[in-house]
């Protein structure tokens, strides 16, 4: 193996234990307990583990109702959508090559999606929305049709709502403007700018941030985690992606978090416990766990 795809060493341990707000386990290497094990060994006692497809959601709740410390989060990506309702002759997602199956194709997916949804383990819908980078004007229907019924899901279970928004920023809050949001909206992987992060904090959304955050060219998320009210913010790994700087392109997973921590607790001027203490209460309140 070489070091570039070995996993970073275990950071100092967190004085005060924090969660990670969203993880894919579902796509790390090594088992679930490896990785809650590490997790746990530097301050990181809880994660939600997020779906992104049928079979990721139902991996997600199972296992969310197998260990005490993982949440589950269950939904159609926004790319998943326009796959499922247009096919996906090269096979991109990890369903391999598919067929379309029409709006009645998604419809049947959105109904498993309310299922699970339902479920006590399940703490959240999502991670849906809007990502304008890799799907084209002919699935923006179909993402669309998608994040607004995730929205009705969320809103009917009483779950939170996770939001995928990639170059779609207009977008993602005009329509959670107009089909009225959840209680409890998160922006997973905030990628906006400090205007938004004001917009955001005025409708009482949480911003989540990951590894990017602590990137050389990520200054204008780190002006935005600036302005971001200390009530709404969280911390994530989007494991195995986005691994914090010095680690960049190397595997990430849940023990990482403290890096990342660090950073925020820099970039808003406070001590690393109170970032810590701010991120426990917040991920408990916003996924009412």
């Amino acid at each position: 193996m070489s070091s570039k795809d070995a996993p970073p060493p275990l950071p100092e341990p967190l004085g005060v234990p924090v969660a990670d707000s969203h993880t894919h386990l579902d796509m790390q290497s090594g088992t679930v307990e490896e990785a809650l094990t590490k997790a746990a060994a530097v301050g990181v006692e809880t994660v939600i583990q997020v779906g992104c497809d049928l079979k990721g959601s139902r991996w997600a709740a199972e296992t969310a109702a197998a260990y005490d410390t993982v949440w589950a989060a269950v939904a159609l990506h926004p790319n998943e959508a326009p796959r499922i309702v247009l096919g996906d002759p090269d096979g991109w997602s990890r369903q391999g090559a598919r067929e379309g199956g029409g709006d009645a194709a998604l419809d049947d997916a959105l109904a498993e999606i309310d299922r699970l949804a339902a479920l006590p383990e399940v703490k959240a819908v999502g991670e849906t929305g809007l990502d304008y980078f890799r799907t084209g004007p002919e699935g923006m229907a179909a993402q669309e049709r998608s994040f607004r019924a995730h929205i009705e899901i969320a809103k009917r279970h009483g779950k939170a709502l996770v939001i995928h928004d990639r170059e779609a920023h207009a977008d993602v809050l005009r329509i959670l403007a107009e089909e009225g949001a959840p209680e409890r909206t998160v922006f997973h992987c905030y990628s906006g700018d400090a205007d938004m992060a004001r917009t955001c904090a005025e409708a009482g959304y949480y911003m989540s941030f990951a590894g990017n955050v602590t990137f050389k060219n990520a200054q204008p998320l780190r002006d935005a985690l600036a302005v971001a009210p200390l009530d709404l913010v969280l911390v994530e790994t989007d494991a195995p992606f986005l691994t914090p700087a010095p680690y960049r392109g190397r595997p990430n997973a849940p023990y990482l978090v403290p890096i990342t921590v660090r950073a925020m607790a820099a970039v808003k001027g406070i001590d690393e416990e109170a970032m810590s203490t701010a991120i426990g209460v917040n991920t408990a309140r916003a996924f009412d766990y």
